[in-house]
């Protein structure tokens, strides 16, 4: 497969430590909140973890896929402003679908390379609940005995028009390419569920979250705006989808196309999250005595065929492995999105990737993936897993709808 795509490499950019807040399912207890007070949450802990001021930041980039509210327009602007960064400095929207976290990181880092920015926030905020039902045909009005086209946005998203395919049958384009059998995926998804459980008890996961409560949130000469539970619920301090998921309970589920490969039980779970982290300048972070927990190495996108969408991270390593000069053998740890379970099977097999090395505190099947904060939670796994596993370079990467690849490689700097 070609190399082919476009390549970044950061001399001094560093991430500081980063947070999420929990993973919740679908319709569950951070359904009615707006994406931008969740990324609002993740900014302001993101912030005073890394110790860092709000006055310092220089540039805040965001990320959210689907409107949560009538307001998505100012979200980037909210973010910033009700974290506390200065009005003078602007905001920023980006969007590469499930590749939109790990694209904060890549631009940070030109935005830092470059000298426009010595320090960055970077937030990724998604609520999948709230993705609304939509027409966009109405404008005009109702006709009479005309169809009514309101569509489930987040269902209508999934498929691609282009190659009139939605993102499920991309994943049993690739189980059949490469010979994936249901069994191979149940077994990789009970695997999933088994870490994420297993990381989740022994309080791995609870270092990067920060538990959600009601809270306000001020900013002097405007409206104020916050998180508000009902009911019973109070706090919320980790994910909700993680359990164990043993391969004959799996193997029960009815595949989503006859003779498929993937389930519900098997496939990425649908959550609301958000996420955050600070990105700076070494300089920066040596002038402020700041100790940052990886340095952001290398940023690689490609393209792929629509119909094998799920694919893309294998050009997008191999770009990022060529132009760096490493061998696969000298990444230690990866975190490849597990968007579906065939997909990212697929993407090992190519790779040749020993699986002991993926994903080793659970993935998207078993924790969940919020579209655009899924990058930025994977990136911030992936850097703690490092320090804590005394290993060197790590390797961040995802599929993306319409045929892309995107992948970062971090380093410890411990090593």
């Amino acid at each position: 497969m070609r190399t082919s795509g476009f390549f970044n490499a950061f001399n001094d950019v560093w991430m500081h430590e980063g947070v999420r807040t929990p993973m919740v399912d679908y319709c569950g207890a951070l359904g009615h909140i707006s994406p931008t007070d969740l990324g609002i949450k993740a900014a302001r802990e993101a912030l005073k973890r890394a110790d860092i001021p709000a006055s310092d930041i220089e540039s805040v980039i965001t990320g959210n896929m689907a409107p949560g509210d009538f307001y998505q327009f100012f979200l980037p602007r909210h973010i910033g402003l009700y974290a506390g960064v200065p009005v003078e400095v602007p905001a920023l929207m980006v969007q590469r679908i499930c590749g939109t976290g790990f694209e904060l990181f890549r631009q940070a880092g030109e935005h830092i390379q470059t000298g426009a920015a010595q320090a960055a926030l970077v937030v990724g905020t998604e609520n999948m609940t709230r993705n609304p039902i939509a027409a966009f045909d109405h404008r005009t009005g109702f006709k009479l005995g005309a169809p009514v086209a309101f569509k489930d946005y987040m269902w209508e998203a999934l498929k691609d028009p282009a190659a009139d395919i939605n993102m499920i049958q991309t994943a049993e384009n690739l189980a059949k390419k490469y010979s994936i059998s249901r069994e191979d995926v149940d077994a990789f998804a009970s695997g999933s569920f088994a870490k994420a459980v297993a990381a989740q008890q022994s309080g791995f996961l609870a270092g990067e979250i920060v538990p959600v409560t009601t809270e306000r949130f001020e900013l002097a000469g405007y409206k104020s705006r916050g998180i508000k539970f009902y009911g019973k619920v109070a706090e919320l301090a980790q994910d909700t989808h993680p359990r164990i998921s043993p391969t004959d309970v799996l193997a029960k589920l009815r595949p989503v196309f006859e003779d498929g490969v993937q389930t519900g039980g098997n496939s990425s779970a649908l959550v609301d999250a958000a996420a955050a982290c600070v990105v700076t300048s070494g300089e920066y972070a040596k002038a402020k005595g700041k100790k940052p927990i990886a340095r952001l190495v290398a940023a690689a996108v490609a393209g792929v065929p629509p119909e094998i969408m799920g694919i893309g991270p294998v050009p997008a390593i191999r770009l990022l492995l060529a132009r760096t000069g490493l061998k696969l053998s000298d990444v230690s740890r990866f975190e490849i999105n597990e968007a579906q379970g065939a997909q990212t099977l697929a993407v090992a097999r190519e790779l040749d990737l020993d699986l002991s090395l993926l994903n080793v505190n659970g993935g998207a099947i078993a924790l969940g993936h919020p579209l655009a904060a899924t990058g930025v939670r994977l990136t911030i796994t992936l850097a703690r897993e490092l320090v804590r596993s005394c290993k060197r370079f790590g390797i961040a990467s995802a599929c993306v709808g319409g045929g892309q690849g995107i992948a970062l490689l971090i380093e410890n700097p411990n090593t």
